[in-house]
This record gives C-alpha cells, structure tokens and sequence, in this order.
C-alpha cells in the first residue's frame, strides 16, 4: 500500500510522468484512495466563464471559449476528481459537436467532454481493464500530449488536457494488452495487509467513519493540510532539481539491462526520479532516486506476452544500478519528503510480482511424471504434462450475427465499428449514434409544411436516425478438454495443452470470456467459470493432470450446464464451445443425448480432433456431426492453413481430409461431418476386403482416390 500511496504523491508533483495504474485483488481501499487524493492536491486558479479550465497566468490560445486576454476574471476552485465510467462512449470522451443546437439553431458548437472536465485535475477509470481498447488508446494519447484533439461531426478542435490519469484493476477480470500497459507511467500492486493488528485497525476506523464522519475528518484534518504542504513544496522544488549525464546513463543502463522494448521506460524513470527527489527534498537525482522511480516503471515492462506476470527481481536491479554515488545526498530538510509521512525510500520495498501460487510449485506436487503413460487400464494414475509450444491460432467464430460486447471474433452489430446504413431509434432508448446525413434527409421534404423560416431545421422526433453499425463481437468461448488416460499417452496432452494455450491467447487478444471444463476418471469439473481472466484460465490449464477413464457424456452435460447458467448471467455474450478430444467415451452414458442437447439449444461447437499414432478411430468425426459442428484436427488449428507437423504428428492426423479441417456440417461449401464419417466407414470397408475382416486398424496416410472424390 505504500507503493500505491508513493506512487499518486509522485505523479501529483509531476503529472508529465503520465499516470498510475493501480492492480490489486478486490476489497484492498484503490477506489477509496484515489478518491482521497483530491483533497491533499492544491486549488487552482480558472479563467473565469471556461469551460475548459484554462490558467489565468497561462491560457490556452487554442481553447474553443476564445482567446483569454491578459487580466481577464479568475476564480479559485478545489481540484476535480473526473471519473470515466466502463460504458462510456467516445463523444462522452473526447467531446463532439453540441448536435442539438446545430439541427435546431443553425449553429457549429463544441460540447467539451470528460477530457475537458479532467484538465487539471485527475481522471480516474475503475475497471480500465474492463473498458473499450479504442477508449483506452484514445485515453492515454491524451495524456501523454496533453492536448485533446477532435476531428469529427464536422468540427476541429483541440484545446488543452493535462491532468493525472489514474486507472484501477483487478487482474481477475482480465489483463490489460502489453501496449497498453506501457502508456501506464507507473504502476504498483495493491494487496490487503496480512498483519492482524493493521487489519483491525483498518476495520476500527471505518467504523469510525460510519459513526460519525465529520468527527473522523477533522481528527486527520492536519495531517491532510500538511501532506497538502509537502505536495505543493514538492511541485515547487521540481523546476530546480538537477538530472546530470550521470544519472541519465545509469537510467539506461538499467532499462537496458532489464531489455526493456522502446525509450518510454527511460522518461518515465527520468520524470519519475526527478519527482522523487524533490519530494525528499534533494537538488539532485540520486541512485536511490533512480532504484525507487525504476520499482514503480520496469515491472509492467516486463511482459513479454499476456500470461507473464508483471514483477522485477531487486537483486537483478540493484546489479544494474551499480555502486553508490560517490556523493551521497544531503539530509532532507525537516517537515518535507518521506520522512514527515511518505514511504521510507531505503527499505528496499517488496516484489511487485505476485506471489507465486499454483505455479511451478502446484507442478512439481502433481503426482505423476509427464512422460509417464496412461491408459484405461491405469485408471489409476495420473500425470501432469507441460505445455507444448504455442502457435498463431485461426479465428473460430460464431456463425450468424450477434448484439454482444464489441470485440474482435464474430460479427455483431455493435455500437462501435463501420456505418452500413440508418435505421429510427429504438423507442426504448436516448439516441447517442445521430446520423446526421439521414436526419436531414428525412427532415427536408416536411421544412414548408412546419412552416420554417429561419437558418435552422425544424424536426420532429420521427426525423431522427441513428448508425447501424457492424463490428466484431467479444465471445464466452467455453473449453472442453479430454484429460483422460488416452490423452496422456504418446505425449499428447503436451501437445493438446500447447493448442489449447494457443486459443487462449487467441481468446486474450479478441476480448473474450474463457472458461475451462476438464472430464477425466468418473465425471467432469469445472475448473476456472467463465472469465476475462485469461490468464488464470492459462494457469489452470498448466496445472491439468491426466488419467483415468473418458466421461464424454459428463463433459459435454457439465459443458452444457455451465453455458446455460451463463446465458442466464449475460443474455448478449453468444458461446463457443471448443472440445478437445479424441471422441473415444468409455465411462458413463451415450454422449449424443448430450450432444443433441447441446445443438438443440443453438449452441456453436468446435470438435478439435487430438487422435495420434497409426490407429484413427474417427470418432471425433461423429461427435462433430451429432453436435452440428465445426471439425479441426491438431494440424488445422495454426492460422493460414494446415501444416506438417503443426499441432500434432502430421497434418491431417485425426481425420481422414488432408489438412484435418471440415466445414460446419450441412455447409454445401466443403466437406461436411457426414461426408467425413461416410470416408472413415468406405475406408474401413475397402480395407476389411483386402485384409482380415476381423479387426483392421485405420493407418494414417494419403487417402484413397475414392476417399479425395467424396471430399
């Protein structure tokens, strides 16, 4: 917690540092502390009658309210604390044209939005791993520049937005994307306190609050005004603090040692070190200054893809800073800086990675060895295999289109992305999308008949029309994995983990909701519910042991069960079920009742074909076709095609179609599941006529020129 509390004192000294991101579990005070963080930040001065806040020592020449001539009225106001709710829209953001007076007088005026309101002041996003990407991007390029800048509805604008930008999150609810992350200045990790006694005492004084709030201000009033004090003695301080050569080196030294991608990271220890200084109330950037400002800006840096927890090694960074500085800073004067309530620089601070949990260590505990086979006569042992290599996966989708949560799988009508057409506002809601064009079309052919007669329009509330636009929808893609005996044999779970992996990176970057259902032994267990924690779903998938028989009835009825209480939750998110199997069911009952089910309710499936060795069943085959769904094998799953070797022993193992892929069942465009099910039976057939009729395995190879005139 003192991270976090360091952390908004530093970017209220310098905002140019360019924000906190805030990670902790849920429950741990991050909406209540940067809440309280207005009241320690200085008033300030406002032209008068703006709307944009400009300073009267300094207005902004651009701002849309008009020039401000020197002496123009000023009032003093406290800083605002501006928040962006998760449904926010992109007018709301940036501001647009104020759409009302334009149809009704005639006139082009700017409506500011919160970016506007924010300007200097905080702009706070609870949940920013929850909000739209495009949102994100637009709200960090704000703040990295200062300025906001609008080019739509027909107006240019920009004026002046500099302001501290702090985000909160819990990770899980979903990860924020690594370029992302990086336009986060600072971020820390907040996590409740595990000391008895501080808990009590965060207990004991929100008790307090309820009792009697006023009572509970005023007995911290003075050390808030003089916390205020040091903030404002800090801002001032800054300006004077020297950043010599020497520093700067041993700044990049340290992002280099740390292979640290891009410059932004070396600005930001820089703005950073110098803030920290001041706020100790030194003249110079000091190694301590530099270790502190790299604490909070390298560990999200870190990231080299999405399931890699942000975190830095102190003995690593310590080696990279080098020896002391040869001059060590003065002591701070007293009454300023860390010591009149700040954190103790010296102290080294913890690990900003999380603690490990079921990582390696739940790994090395599983019984069993990887290599180690299984089978349905070693029901009794289990086996916890690594991942395989991941791999670029192809997008599945959902067919038809959808009204979910804009995302980047399946077609949807959404309220962001391409314009294909008008169509009248539904009557249960406020128009936010006007398009312009077709409102004025349809208001021009009615002007004579209202009787008008000056510059603007007159409308009537039928006139109205709003975009229909089509984008790309966020799916809850639902895993189903076959963690039985036959999966752990030949190394196969290795490589269905290493597939699986892959869809879930897939998922992270199409904004997703996974989930992961895993059948083994006597049933099936749900082990992660749906999430946007793909990150967890990941963690889960490492830690999966295999052996024991195949329930695939009780797969495919838990997969079921899951998707429907969902649907209940989430309406508007549509499924995707993804089972990976190799269709053998040896425990339990008759998978295509629950099959049936499943397509009776209109639920979209994906059968990943895992079979492997010389022997193909072909069952997967059947279980695609009683699910009226989309067939792959292992080596169909990489985007751009099919390829020896990808995903499994060889393209096309696991089905009878070179290249292991079949179009949903009933599409007239490819190979249906019925299609391929005839294959498997006529191969099987041609080959009992020329061999024993007994028993006679299905080899994996070309298929025969009967087989190619069917696909």
């Amino acid at each position: 917690m003192e991270d976090m509390r360091l952390a908004l004192i530093l970017n209220a000294i310098s905002p140019a540092i360019g924000g906190v991101l805030v990670r902790g579990e849920k429950g741990t005070a991050k909406s209540t502390a940067v809440r309280a963080l207005t009241a320690v930040l200085p008033p300030v001065d406002v032209v008068a009658g703006c709307r944009f806040s400009c300073s009267p020592a300094r207005p902004d020449p651009g701002c849309p309210d008009g020039s401000h001539p020197a002496g123009s009225a000023a009032q003093r106001r406290p800083a605002r604390l501006v928040e962006l709710p998760v449904g926010a829209t992109e007018d709301r953001l940036t501001g647009s044209l104020d759409l009302g007076r334009a149809l009704t007088e005639g006139v082009t005026t700017f409506q500011p939005g919160l970016l506007a309101g924010a300007h200097r002041g905080v702009l706070y996003v609870d949940e920013v791993n929850l909000l739209h990407d495009h949102l994100v991007d637009l709200l960090l390029d704000a703040a990295a520049l200062g300025t906001n800048y609008v080019e739509r509805d027909g107006v240019s604008v920009r004026h002046e937005a500099r302001f501290l930008l702090v985000g909160t999150m819990n990770p899980e609810e979903g990860e924020l994307r690594p370029q992302l992350l990086d336009r986060f200045g600072l971020t820390v990790e907040a996590a409740a306190p595990r000391d008895p006694a501080s808990r009590a005492e965060v207990v004991r004084r929100r008790i307090a609050f309820d009792a009697d709030p006023v009572a509970f201000a005023a007995r911290f009033a003075a050390a808030e005004a003089s916390l205020a004090a040091d903030i404002a003695a800090a801002q001032e301080r800054l300006p004077a603090v020297v950043l010599d050569d020497a520093a700067l080196e041993r700044i990049a030294g340290v992002c280099a040692g740390f292979d640290v991608d891009g410059l932004r990271a070396d600005i930001v220890i820089a703005r950073t070190a110098a803030a920290h200084a001041a706020w100790r109330g030194g003249l110079a950037v000091s190694r301590e200054d530099i270790r502190v400002a790299s604490r909070l800006a390298l560990p999200h840096r870190r990231r080299r893809n999405p399931f890699d927890a942000p975190g830095l090694d102190e003995r690593q960074l310590d080696e990279a800073l080098g020896g002391p500085d040869e001059e060590p800073e003065p002591d701070p004067p007293s009454g300023g800086g860390p010591d009149a309530g700040g954190p103790d620089p010296g102290d080294g601070g913890r690990d900003a990675g999380p603690p490990d949990g079921d990582g390696d260590g739940a790994r090395q505990d599983a019984p069993g060895t990887p290599d180690s086979p299984a089978g349905p006569g070693t029901a009794g042992r289990e086996s916890v295999a690594p991942s395989g290599p991941a791999f670029r996966a192809r997008r599945l989708e959902v067919p038809g289109k959808g009204q979910g949560a804009a995302g980047r799988r399946s077609r949807a009508a959404t309220d962001v992305g391409r314009s294909v057409g008008a169509r009248p506002p539904l009557p249960s809601s406020r128009t936010l999308d006007l398009h312009l064009t077709a409102t004025l079309a349809a208001s021009a052919p009615h002007q004579r008949r209202r009787g008008r007669s000056g510059p603007g329009l007159v409308l009537e509330g039928g006139d109205l029309r709003e975009h229909r636009r089509e984008g790309r929808e966020s799916n809850l893609v639902l895993f189903a994995v076959d963690a039985s005996g036959s999966m752990a044999a030949r190394r196969r779970m290795e490589a269905v983990k290493g597939a699986v992996l892959s869809l879930l990176l897939d998922a992270y970057q199409r904004r997703d909701k996974v989930g992961l259902v895993c059948f083994r032994g006597s049933g099936a267990e749900l082990l992660l519910p749906p999430t946007s924690s793909v990150d967890a779903a990941a963690r889960r998938l490492e830690t999966m042991p295999a052996g024991g028989r195949t329930p695939l009835a009780a797969g495919l009825a838990e997969a079921h069960a899951t998707l429907r209480r969902e649907r209940l939750r989430d309406p508007l998110r549509r499924p995707l079920l993804v089972i990976v199997t190799d269709g053998r069911h040896t425990a339990g009952g008759d998978p295509a009742a629950a099959a049936q089910n499943l397509r009776r309710d209109g639920i979209a499936a994906v059968v990943v074909d895992c079979e492997s060795g010389p022997v193909r069943l072909g069952l997967a085959v059947a279980l695609a076709q009683a699910l009226g769904a989309e067939y792959l094998n292992l080596g169909g799953l990489p985007a751009g095609g099919p390829q020896a070797g990808a995903g499994g022993p060889q393209a096309g193992a696991g089905g009878p179609q070179a290249g292991g892929r079949a179009p949903r069942a009933g599409d007239a465009t490819g190979l249906s599941a019925q299609a391929l099910a005839d294959s498997v039976r006529g191969l099987r057939a041609d080959r009992a006529d020329r061999a024993d009729p007994v028993r006679q395995p299905i080899r994996a190879g070309r298929p025969s020129r009967t087989d190619r005139k069917v696909a």
